[in-house]
């Protein structure tokens, strides 16, 4: 539903009610008049009144719970049109530097380590588009309920190892880091903790800034598995917090927005979280920055 559709809804509900309010208005001054005259019709006129008022509050409440709806239709529109012109931006930007890349390996006569750090760099963009084709694959598995659990016996200290040296190779920096001395083993869905951890990691190193570090972290208790993953960034603010999880959402508008990004990588942590029977918390990280806290039960 777009705006235009919204605005005549709340201009007819308006004459309606306001219509209701002048009926009744009209009818209290019949019934004074007649009231003189008839008891019966006094009585008669009273029993309108309290339908026409139960009515009247029922029709509000019909009203309320559809501007609720139109409210929240315009919200995931708003959304929808920021993932596109999103998604636009991020399918364009790795083709084109492939492209770049390739046609300048074609034309020019580079020296052999030329062509290797051309080579590692499309190899680079050619995984950050399958990174973002995964997230938009996982999130029509998602709501399609195609994901199911497929538990076993993980070393999630070296899942762990493996995502931080992954992700410290892509940006060609030491900032994420493992604060995990022991050897964990749990029994999970390995597919499903590994894309959790992908997606938060990938996030704090898109909104940390360029410096400050990220950190994986996991422990095992008698209650079950607790991991997640902290930065030093500028966090995130209370209003957001409400929101981060949502499909499509992004903080700012995507005309100004500079950081690369589709709104789903949340989206897609919290409901895997949903489906390891989890839980899931944006808290603060001391000092500053965020923490993405997730509690898995045992077995």
């Amino acid at each position: 539903m777009n705006r235009r559709t919204a605005l005549i809804f709340y201009v007819i509900s308006a004459y309606v009610v306001l219509q209701f309010v002048w009926w009744g208005y009209h009818l209290i001054e019949l019934t004074n008049e007649l009231a003189k005259e008839s008891s019966f019709v006094e009585s008669r006129v009273t029993m309108i009144l309290g339908e026409g008022f139960v009515f009247l509050l029922l029709l509000l409440l019909g009203v309320w719970q559809i501007r609720r709806s139109i409210r929240k239709e315009l919200k995931l529109t708003e959304r929808q049109n920021n993932f596109l012109l999103s998604v636009t931006h991020e399918l364009k930007t790795p083709l084109a530097a492939n492209k770049l890349y390739l046609q300048t390996l074609l034309k020019r006569n580079l020296d052999k380590d030329k062509q290797v750090e051309f080579l590692t760099k499309a190899i680079e963009e050619n995984a950050r588009l399958d990174d973002m084709i995964n997230n938009i694959l996982n999130a029509s598995q998602l709501e399609n309920k195609a994901l199911h659990l497929q538990k076993e016996d993980v070393n999630l200290t070296k899942l762990i190892n493996e995502i931080t040296t992954r992700h410290n190779s892509i940006s060609d920096s030491n900032r994420v880091f493992s604060s995990v001395k022991t050897e964990i083993h749990v029994f999970i869905d390995r597919f499903i903790v590994e894309t959790i951890l992908n997606n938060l990691v990938e996030n704090a190193l898109k909104y940390s800034g360029e410096k400050e570090l990220v950190e994986i972290y996991a422990s095992t208790s008698a209650s079950g598995l607790e991991f997640g993953v902290k930065d030093d960034g500028i966090g995130i603010s209370r209003e957001d917090k409400s929101a981060i999880f949502n499909k499509f959402f992004r903080v700012g508008n995507e005309e100004v927005r500079t950081k690369n990004g589709t709104g789903l990588g949340l989206f897609i942590v919290a409901e895997l979280v949903k489906i390891h029977l989890g839980t899931i918390a944006c808290g603060d990280n001391s000092p500053k920055g965020t923490n993405f806290q997730i509690k898995l039960k045992n077995g």
